[in-house]
């Protein structure tokens, strides 16, 4: 397997290999991905986090021998790491390898993650998923603008929001809100649902196209133009600022 990391902040994962093509997803700072196939200058890649495949362009990845581990993610809005000469500012949930102050080689370059202390970084084996948690990771994405394909603070997708948000304590969502449909246990309606709680929504076709985090008090958290908490009820979710509904419901799955 030919494995290949992102040394850059976040990089975008396009359906084809051409800049022009839809953003479908992003890698983030030290992710991880298997190299397929090349096609003039990008490369067809699966991401090792949730095996979604895409295409990125080649001079953005950096080839590596050794597949590191971890269960830390930045847990700032952004953390500064130094990539050889130059500082690179990782993203709120992007993978750490080193808990100290110290250098590492990945690939052929020296990385050292800057200015620990309690707040970026998060250790997942210390964080339970209880409400105090829960609300200390979303809020940080509050009001990050929409970005179909998108998984950071800088611009995220509804389901980029719920797959980054589970991650911090250690529960691997797939990408897409489809597949995360698929997971999980069924929950048979909107009063028996708890906090943590995902909501699928779908389009007049029946189909899943957006999904949320429940929150008490029929409220939910969601990427939908910004991140947002909105509420929802049986039916679906309804904007809290213009009293509109906006998202029929589909189906409610417990994953925690």
């Amino acid at each position: 397997m030919n494995t290949v990391i992102n040394l850059l902040s976040v990089i975008p994962v396009r359906r084809e290999p051409a800049h022009r093509s839809e953003l479908v997803s992003q890698l983030l700072f030290a992710e991880y991905a298997e190299a397929l196939e090349e096609e003039k200058d990008f490369v067809r890649v699966r991401c090792l986090f949730d095996d979604y495949e895409g295409w990125v362009q080649a001079s953005q990845l950096t080839s590596v021998a050794d597949v590191l581990s971890t269960d830390t993610y930045v847990g700032d809005w952004c953390q500064e790491v130094s990539v050889g000469a130059k500082i690179v500012r990782a993203p709120l949930c992007a993978p750490i390898y080193q808990p100290e102050e110290q250098a590492i080689v990945v690939g052929n370059r020296e990385i050292c993650y800057l200015g620990r202390n309690e707040t970026n970084y998060w250790e997942t084996p210390h964080k339970i998923f209880k409400k105090e948690n829960l609300k200390l990771v979303y809020q940080k994405f509050m009001n990050t603008p929409y970005l179909w394909g998108g998984k950071s603070v800088f611009g995220i997708d509804c389901s980029g929001f719920a797959q980054q948000v589970f991650k911090m304590f250690g529960i691997r969502l797939l990408r897409d809100a489809y597949l995360q449909a698929e997971q999980g246990t069924v929950v048979e309606n909107i009063e028996e649902a708890k906090l943590g709680d995902l909501a699928f929504f779908q389009n007049g076709n029946g189909k899943v196209t957006h999904v949320g985090i429940v929150l008490d008090n029929y409220k939910i958290v969601h990427a939908s133009g910004n991140v947002r908490i909105d509420t929802i009820d049986k039916d679906g979710i309804t904007n809290v600022e213009t009293g509109k509904r906006t998202h029929q419901l589909h189906s409610i799955k417990r994953i925690v």
